[in-house]
């Protein structure tokens, strides 16, 4: 029985686990032997600046004239459950040149679980990763194989190479391979002599190489052929599909001792190394999205390659052991671990130093133990200072940006100032700036006052006595009357009418209790002008799209498209009608929604629309006050010929994956449709089948404008369908859907039920905001008082209606004071029958009975209120 006496380091969630083989003890009576694969996970303590135990585990494996080795280690997906999970390649040979391979995963209870066995009649040697599945890949004979625990059958790519650069996830891609081979020339190529294409030139070229599609990638998308005869190690940073077109960014290093810069097959920076043979390049995201490339040399020496204003060496070190990248201290970025070579001392996490290149700096040489608290402070102070430093430095920024905001505005004014006191003296007409330049000098006219108080004087609003024709103009000029409304639109979709006002932003933040009228214009005797809409409240946030990777700047992190809806109010009984707002880059737009049936019987019709509103003006007093205003937004011409002929039908199209619906044909299908939500948990496994089943069984494709919302394109009711997926976290997410009617959502939740796994948990959210169900529950708590408070007081009013023949007498006595009737011996008899009375009163308004049908109604108006009351709590808990 033969050991290998290496040992392997791999990082996994910002701790170190070291994997390393050991000679189990021998029990008594075993006949076999057996080796332990021991792994420990260790974890980095602040308190006392080293690397601690955490736990550990043991993997025993019969060895019987075997040698038993660990080929490599890697975090790898587990498709069955879709968690990241630490893997490990085990060899076992024997004497007859058998060769057997055990693929292990480890879980978080240190438990190792055999997911992979496969035996060759050759050892792996060349160019051998671990992938999603998990799965093994290697080359063999110039032949790319691989195995995976899915299919447990070793499987040939059909591609000759030379070398593999790089393997790992590409979006839209899955697993790839970009590697090398000999040219495959076309027939032009090859018979001409002088062909200078790169791969007729270097006699090799780039491939990719996609696992799951088993298809073939350009190798132009990585980089050009000529550098294949050079490159010996990748690190693809960015790579995604847009348009049909991949788009890719890495950075490689060379024979030439060299790190190269690669964006879409271009080369866009160079550094030169400092060593020989690089031999392997990874990348970290540092503090302050700083992107750092680690190169490994086969000498045993790092480099850390810094991007800023161009590749740049950053620094270097010698007689490294391994270098690995995580989140080792817990600071929310990665950082650089590197493990050196000490003779001396066979625990290799003795001699270590954890860095960033910034502000994180650990090394081991340093006693932390006996100086804890000041090596501490000088930690945080550092972290502080810089923290502080970047905030006055942003600060900075913002203040002389408004200095020269400032100072801009005061040249305006006083230019204008100086004109018109030019014209007032030369008696001219003075010309007033425009509506803008007047709110520019309304706002700094303090400021200006207060700069040159001794210089020059406002001549607009501080003149006692202004010109004639100065006076004359200002007034006409706030007489012009304010612009409300920008666009008036309409779509029509199904069975439903939806027209939308866009309203301008400083005339909507003085409303409230927006809504939307259409009053026919032609007259019938026997039916109403007016035109009954219904409404929902749409909100709508736009976002900027992630941009690929410059080569002279990191791309910051993608920001999202949120699309939050709730209805203002679900209880169509008791508000039959509802409002609609859409708000998208600072414009509002108010929409309605009506029945089209009804409106076609007249074959052509024409409507005004009526924007109906609470205006609040600002009193000087700092009250405010409203009132209700009413503004035409213009006319819609509505005739069944423009609508056979779809002229404001809802276009909702393919095209390169996306859908081509415009913002207002988005409006229209959410205001028509109803809304709900789903919190979709799943305990044991990760929701990536959701994925899979909005993009294949559904066939949906994201919006244009919107990229969070994606439109069902697939045939039959479910057609026109939009769902919204919020992931939460791998295994927790929102999933909300936007359908026509209940028989279009029961079809798709029948379908999403057989395409989630069957531990997961599916659980309908309340409809609405917070805030508008609080409101909603506050009215109906209160209705249901005034119920009761009127039942009691008809119930009052008729006992006393019983009672009153009795009560006169006793009215007539209780006017007089009480102190005259005590007076006397015929006031204290007096004062002793009013209270008998009162006595009497007492005891029959107790035992007072009630109609019948009186009881029924207000039984059943309170049991209404109060299921109100019921159903609105349900949805707040």
């Amino acid at each position: 029985m033969f050991l290998g006496d290496q040992e392997q380091y791999l990082s996994y969630n910002g701790e170190v686990l070291i994997f390393h083989l050991s000679k189990a003890k021998d029990m008594e009576g075993a006949a076999d032997k057996r080796v332990n694969l021991c792994v420990r996970r260790m974890a980095f303590s602040r308190d006392t600046k080293l690397f601690v135990q955490k736990s550990s585990g043991v993997f025993s494996m019969r060895a019987r004239q075997v040698k038993i080795e660990m080929i490599c280690s890697s975090c790898t997906m587990d498709s069955r459950t879709g968690i990241i999970l630490p893997c490990i390649l085990m060899k076992k040979k024997k004497r007859n040149n058998l060769v057997k391979y055990l693929l292990l995963l480890l879980h978080g209870s240190n438990h190792f679980e055999q997911c992979l066995r496969f035996k060759l009649d050759y050892e792996l040697k060349e160019d051998i990763r671990l992938f999603s599945g998990p799965s093994v890949l290697w080359r063999h004979a110039n032949k790319l194989l691989y195995i995976s625990s899915n299919t447990r059958t070793v499987l040939s790519a059909p591609v000759q190479l030379s070398s593999v650069v790089w393997t790992g996830e590409i979006e839209a891609e899955g697993t790839v391979v970009l590697g090398t081979r000999t040219a495959c020339l076309t027939q032009g190529e090859a018979e001409d002599e002088f062909s200078t294409s790169d791969r007729a030139v270097w006699g090799s070229e780039f491939f990719g190489y996609a696992i799951e599609s088993q298809k073939m990638i350009p190798g132009t998308c990585f980089m050009p052929h000529a550098y294949s005869r050079v490159v010996s190690s990748a690190c693809v940073c960015k790579g995604e599909r847009l348009r049909k077109q991949l788009h890719v960014s890495l950075v490689a290093v060379t024979h030439k001792k060299q790190l190269v810069w690669f964006q879409d097959g271009l080369p866009k920076g160079v550094c030169e190394l400092p060593y020989e043979n690089p031999c392997a390049v990874k990348a970290a995201v540092t503090s302050n999205n700083g992107l750092l490339f680690i190169v490994s040399f086969a000498s045993g020496n790092i480099s850390v390659v810094q991007r800023r204003d161009g590749l740049q060496v950053a620094s270097t070190w010698q007689q490294v052991k391994s270098v690995l990248v995580d989140d080792f201290i817990g600071a929310g970025s990665e950082q650089l671990l590197l493990l050196f070579k000490d003779d001396s001392n066979r625990d290799v996490l003795s001699t270590f130093r954890i860095t960033d290149l910034g502000a994180v700096n650990y090394t081991s040489d340093i006693n932390y133990k006996h100086d804890v608290p000041a090596a501490e402070g000088l930690q945080e102070n550092s972290l502080l200072t810089i923290q502080a430093l970047e905030t006055r430095l942003q600060a900075g920024f913002t203040s002389i940006r408004e200095l020269q905001q400032h100072l801009g505005l005061k040249k305006k004014v006083i230019l204008q100032s100086c004109k018109a006191l030019i014209d007032l003296v030369e008696e001219r007409t003075h010309i007033l700036p425009s509506a803008k330049e007047v709110k520019c000098r309304r706002e700094y006219r303090s400021l200006l006052n207060s700069t040159c108080r001794g210089c020059l004087v406002s001549l607009w609003d501080d003149v006692e006595n202004p010109p004639h024709s100065l006076s004359e103009e200002t007034s006409l000029t706030s007489a012009v009357p304010e612009r409300i409304t920008e666009e008036l639109w309409q779509r029509v979709v199904g069975d439903s009418l939806v027209v939308g006002v866009k309203v301008t932003e400083s005339f909507y933040l003085s409303l409230s209790d927006v809504s939307l009228s259409l009053v026919m214009d032609q007259e019938f005797s026997l039916i109403s002008p007016i035109i009954k809409c219904r409404n929902k409240i749409i909100k709508l946030h736009r976002a900027f799209s992630a941009l690929s990777v410059s080569s002279c700047q990191t791309e910051p992190p993608p920001k999202k498209m949120k699309l939050d809806l709730h209805s203002k109010n679900d209880m169509k009984k008791e508000f039959p009608k509802r409002d609609s707002r859409f708000q998208l880059e600072g414009e509002k737009t108010v929409i309605a929604v009506t029945s089209l049936s009804p409106l076609l019987a007249f074959h052509r019709v024409s409507c005004t629309v009526l924007l109906h509103a609470k205006k609040h003006t600002r009193q000087d007093d700092s009250s405010q006050e409203s009132k209700n205003i009413t503004v035409s937004c213009g006319k819609i011409l509505l005739s069944l010929e423009d609508i056979s002929n779809g002229k404001y039908s809802v276009k909702m199209l393919r095209d390169n994956n996306y859908c081509t619906g415009s913002t207002e044909d988005i409006l229209a299908v959410l205001a028509v449709s109803g809304r709900f939500s789903f919190q979709i948990v799943s305990s044991d496994c990760t929701l990536t089948p959701l994925n899979s089943w909005l993009l294949g069984e559904m066939e949906c494709t994201p919006f244009k404008e919107c990229h969070d919302n994606i439109f069902c394109h697939k045939a039959g009711d479910v057609y026109g369908t939009v769902f919204n997926w919020t992931p939460k976290n791998p295994f927790k997410g929102v999933l909300t859907l936007f359908c026509r009617n209940l028989t279009v959502l029961f079809q798709c939740l029948h379908s999403l039920t057989r395409a989630l796994p069957p531990s997961c948990d599916v659980k309908l959210l309340r409809s609405g905001s917070k805030g508008a169900l609080t409101e909603q529950l506050a009215l109906a708590l209160e209705k249901e008082m005034l119920i009761l408070k009127s039942s009691s007081f008809s119930k009052e009013s008729k006992a006393g209606n019983s009672l009153s023949w009795e009560n006169e007498p006793a009215h007539k006595i209780s006017d007089a004071p009480v102190a005259a009737l005590l007076e006397s011996k015929e006031g204290v008899q007096q004062f002793r029958k009013k209270l008998q009375k009162e006595r009497e009163e007492c005891v029959l308004s107790v035992n007072q009975t009630m109609n019948g049908a009186l009881y029924q109604e207000i039984a059943l108006k309170t049991a209404e209120a109060q299921l109100t009351s019921d159903t609105l709590v349900w949805r707040l808990s």
